[in-house]
């Protein structure tokens, strides 16, 4: 009975030890699993990260490329803009150089020509060479004279016109003496006047060097004048027009007197006012040397009255304009006669109710008809 309970004993042992080694052995085994599936899922979150923040990189190097592209396609572009600016510029100034050029040439031709008895004589037909951007009213009104050359010379007057700029105020006295002032009296008046290239009735320029010349009385009134007048009506008939207008005079070589006056004009925004002309600037009855201004005065016009101060008498070769046949300028006024009349030097007509012009006697033409005017190449006054 003992053995057997004994033996019994040592049976029942042997299962807790068995139950006890598995226990710990299934023990180990979850805790081996439980390790393994905690690695694996680190390895996982492990990996997600890795792969998000290649993600991030990548999206980062792309910006960054994106960025970089697009400076380059900037910097291109500002390049090309760039180059593009220098090219117009440089066509710009070539063209400008070119055009001056041409100016310079076309005055050139100008100062060569022989005065032959008439003062004014249209160029190009009477047509204006203005370029379209010489006529663009895009940047307004505005007005250029060009610096005193070298010689002290007043050069060029450019300017786009309206309306708006014409003056109030009265004339102030000119003060400034241009190149070859050497100014007398005649019995008819004195020789030379202070010229404006732009008139002050049209912008209010006054004293400035840059807008005075040395013009004998004729080439300023009624030459220069008559067409000053002719933009002035035109400006306040037009108050919403432009007038393109270009002044200069014109020397031959390095003399101090201008030969002449180029003008032209053209009307912007309304018909009725286009002109391109030359007018020499000579004096009847006065033999006038170029190179400095001085002159020499024929017997039917030497004035006994007391000379200005700078005044000349040295011999010259230019050639002598003829005396009018009245012995004056400006003896007669359009508005007087009743009658159609034409100045032979401008080319012009006035009919009766038309504005005055005084003009000289020796140079009217008259006509019966409009008609007949304008078939024999004259124009009507605008005024």
């Amino acid at each position: 009975m003992l053995g057997k309970t004994e033996s019994s004993h040592r049976s029942w042992r042997r299962l807790l030890r068995i139950a006890t080694t598995l226990t710990v052995v299934l023990g180990l085994g979850t805790t081996s699993l439980t390790a393994c599936s905690s690695t694996s899922t680190d390895n996982t979150s492990q990996q997600q990260t890795t792969k998000a923040d290649a993600a991030k990189q990548a999206a980062k190097r792309e910006k960054a490329r994106k960025q970089a592209a697009a400076r380059k396609k900037r910097a291109a572009a500002k390049a090309k803009a760039k180059a593009a600016k220098a090219a117009a510029a440089k066509k710009a100034a070539l063209a400008k150089a070119a055009a001056e050029k041409a100016k310079a040439a076309a005055d050139q031709d100008l100062a060569n020509l022989t005065y032959s008895g008439t003062q004014t004589i249209d160029v190009n037909g009477g047509r204006p060479t203005f370029s379209a951007a010489d006529l663009s009213t895009q940047q307004g009104t505005w007005q250029r004279f060009a610096d005193l050359d070298g010689l002290n010379r007043a050069t060029d007057a450019e300017a786009l016109m309206n309306k708006a700029m014409m003056p109030t105020a009265e004339r102030e006295p000119l003060t400034w003496d241009p190149t070859g002032w050497h100014n007398k009296k005649l019995k008819s008046g004195y020789l030379y006047n202070r010229s404006h290239l732009i008139g002050y009735q049209l912008t209010g320029q006054n004293n400035n060097p840059k807008n005075l010349m040395t013009g004998t009385r004729s080439l300023n009134s009624p030459e220069m004048l008559r067409f000053e007048d002719d933009i002035a009506y035109f400006m306040k008939t037009n108050p919403n027009a432009y007038v393109r207008y270009s002044v200069r005079p014109v020397y031959k070589g390095n003399n101090l007197l201008a030969s002449g006056v180029h003008m032209m004009a053209e009307g912007i925004g309304a018909s009725g006012l286009s002109f391109n002309v030359y007018i020499f600037n000579v004096e009847a009855g006065v033999t006038i040397n170029y190179a400095d201004g001085t002159s020499v005065v024929s017997a039917a016009e030497t004035s006994t009255a007391p000379q200005p101060q700078g005044g000349s008498t040295n011999a010259s070769a230019a050639p002598t304009a003829p005396a009018s046949a009245a012995g004056a300028r400006g003896d007669m006024n359009t508005a007087s006669t009743g009658k159609i009349v034409g100045n032979r030097n401008s080319h012009i007509y006035h009919v009766p109710g038309q504005s005055g012009y005084r003009m000289n006697s020796s140079n009217a033409v008259y006509f019966a008809t409009e008609q007949q005017a304008q078939a024999a190449g004259y124009r009507k006054a605008l005024r």
